[in-house]
């Protein structure tokens, strides 16, 4: 049996920008100046944990798709009358492969579950179900995956509630994006911003606050 090709060790620029966030609602971003003084960008991926008021901001500042996950918190939320309501004028992408501004997107949200009556966690087999659905909606192949989670590995956390989700990594192996978007790291711990994953070839980083990423 012919074993499965791996993934190239470099590959050529799809000539794309974006910009990446993750569960900071970041001063440089949410002033009435922006998006001066940033690059312009094709994409927004916004990787959980920001508020619906912010991801309903960057929609009314920039003319680029915005495409979120839920975080652990499920604070996308925005109040309307007597309920909450999703974001307005962005794009959901959890649980689905997403085309945007010539990418394709696979997007996952939440975290392993490290509580019984958390929000936005899910179980192994929630994780093993979800993500290896998302697997086959992105047998073409993706560009990015866009998760809250981090893979296991540098960027997982030390203690339980920001562990990594071996799930991703499974994924990660069998569609080899070029970019993997997370988020839920809050703190550094002296880990580099991104690093490059041996087994599937993927650029991983860490969206904490904001950042601009050339493709």
């Amino acid at each position: 049996m012919t074993p499965p090709a791996l993934p190239p060790l470099s590959r050529a620029p799809l000539g794309k920008r974006v910009m990446v966030l993750a569960d900071h609602v970041h001063p440089f971003v949410y002033r009435s100046a922006f998006p001066q003084g940033v690059p312009a960008v094709d994409a927004v991926l916004a990787a959980g944990d920001l508020p619906g008021y912010y991801l309903e901001f960057l929609a009314t500042k920039l003319t680029v798709p915005i495409i979120y996950v839920h975080g652990n918190h499920e604070n996308e939320y925005v109040n309307e009358g007597d309920g909450r309501i999703p974001p307005r004028g962005v794009i959901a992408a959890h649980g689905r492969v997403v085309e945007e501004a010539g990418l394709r997107i696979a997007g996952w949200g939440g975290v392993p579950r490290y509580r019984t009556d958390g929000e936005g966690q899910y179980t192994p087999t929630q994780a093993r179900w979800g993500l290896g659905r998302l697997a086959w909606q992105a047998r073409r192949g993706v560009d990015v995956l866009l998760t809250h989670a981090p893979p296991t590995g540098p960027h997982a956390g030390s203690d339980y509630a920001h562990r990594g989700c071996p799930d991703i990594n499974a994924f990660m192996g069998r569609r080899h994006p070029r970019l993997v978007v997370h988020g839920h790291i809050h703190e550094y711990e002296g880990k580099k911003l991104e690093y490059l994953d041996p087994e599937s070839g993927a650029r991983v980083i860490n969206a904490y606050g904001y950042h601009v990423v050339d493709l």
